[in-house]
């Protein structure tokens, strides 16, 4: 039986007041539902279980809904803001599949693509971790699939081996709506950013197969990376960037000196720019995967020369690393951070690149992002024994292989010059 077509009001009544939601996550958020559900007003208990949602909805804030949420963006920030019930749940982003059975959500929602000719729905931008559970949602006669689809969706291609749509009949309830992607907003980056993005890029060489995060940096390594000699890059990334979209458009990418999936870029999702979704749409070349393959540390060491690029807020002198909150906090996620620096750690041709500005403003008072001590309520995302190179405006410093002490002084290196004394102070009682 294929699915029936509903209007989102009509799909959004189709949620008990009691009842339990579990959401496609980043590109995969069902704008048109959840503008829908925010419509009602009838909850009594209801709960999402989600993940960095692109927009801000009214149903969040009704006081007897409940957001269990793995990853926070700045839709889950304002929800934390402004008192919404929202909790974190710590996951890694490859375990989000396992999460959501956990969870077990009555119905399961997702933002996909136009039906083609053979009846097949693209999961579009996202393949993420949840394939799985929107089957299972499907099949089961007490549960719901409900699809919003959009034209303005990306219809994408799986990787070889994979499965990056869903049959008509798999679904219980299809919407059709004329919602856009959302575009992220590229970040110009300031002269510290600029500075850490050249130093990053001299660690990419011909070849290299390149994972960037999210934020400036990373685009700003890739947009060095197209000014500069060199190329035949390859691509495997949980996320697809402007900046690696810069890089293909530039005939820098190649992926033709991979030893698997050679020809092929390598992804889970895509978030950025209009341009760059048009890029992706029926592209032969990109790849999509869920994230417990494309991120499963023994497949990130198969590529070539693979450099990881991302962020962090703190990281203290014996190199343990804070990605993921400021002090009690929560303020990102786990995510694919530790995935990616375990995966660069299996092979001395990789290097893994934790970027991030010597110094911030909290509260108004400028502090060191290099710290001597975790403050009490510090939680380490990625432990110190997986740290890489550490790179901030000052320089680089690589951490692989030194002693607790050699760290310390490699890591006061680059902090900034104002909070070099009192880091050395700090480091005296290190490896002791």
């Amino acid at each position: 039986m294929t699915a029936r077509e509903l209007s989102a009001d009509e799909a959004a009544s189709l949620v008990r007041p009691v009842d339990s939601i579990g959401l496609g996550l980043v590109t995969s958020t069902p704008v048109g539902l959840l503008k829908a559900l925010s419509r009602r007003d009838d909850w009594r208990d209801l709960t999402f279980s989600g993940g960095l949602i692109l927009g801000v909805f009214d149903v969040f804030m009704h006081p007897n809904v409940h957001y269990r949420s793995s990853f926070y963006g700045g839709g889950e920030r304002h929800y934390q803001a402004k008192g919404a019930d929202i909790q974190y749940v710590p996951s890694f982003f490859r375990h989000y599949g396992l999460l959501i059975q956990h969870l077990h959500p009555r119905i399961m929602m997702m933002q996909g693509s136009m039906p083609d000719a053979r009846g097949r729905v693209s999961l579009s931008l996202y393949n993420g971790a949840h394939f799985d559970e929107f089957l299972a949602a499907g099949r089961d006669p007490d549960r719901l699939l409900i699809v919003e689809c959009s034209p303005h969706f990306p219809r994408t291609f799986a990787l070889d081996g994979f499965v990056n749509d869903i049959a008509l009949e798999d679904i219980d309830v299809v919407v059709y709506t004329d919602e856009h992607p959302t575009v992220l907003a590229g970040e110009t980056g300031t002269p510290e950013d600029f500075a850490i993005a050249d130093i990053a890029a001299t660690f990419v060489k011909d070849g290299t197969t390149l994972q960037t995060g999210i934020g400036a940096v990373p685009n700003l390594v890739a947009s060095a990376l197209v000014e500069r000699d060199g190329g035949e890059y390859g691509v495997h990334s949980e996320m697809f960037t402007d900046g690696l979209f810069a890089l293909c458009a530039a005939g820098k990418v190649t992926n033709s000196r991979k030893t698997i999936h050679r020809g092929m870029s390598v992804i889970t999702f895509g978030l950025g720019s209009q341009s760059m979704y048009e890029f992706l749409h029926e592209n032969p070349t990109v790849g999509f995967a869920p994230v417990q393959y494309v991120n499963d540390p023994s497949v990130i060491a198969k590529n070539p020369r693979m450099v990881s690029i991302n962020s962090a807020l703190e990281v203290d002198l014996q190199g343990q690393i804070v990605a993921d909150t400021m002090g009690a906090r929560q303020y990102t996620g786990v995510g694919g951070h530790m995935d990616f620096v375990e995966g660069t750690s299996l092979s001395l041709e990789h290097t893994s690149l934790i970027c991030l500005q010597s110094t911030a403003l909290v509260n108004g008072e400028r502090k060191s992002r290099i710290i001597g001590d975790m403050t009490p309520r510090s939680v380490v995302t990625t432990p110190r024994h997986l740290a890489g190179v550490i790179v901030t405006e000052y320089g680089a410093a690589d951490l692989r292989g030194l002693t607790v002490k050699e760290r310390a002084q490699a890591l006061i290196a680059v902090a900034h010059p104002d909070y070099r004394d009192e880091l050395s102070v700090a480091a005296e009682s290190l490896g002791r």
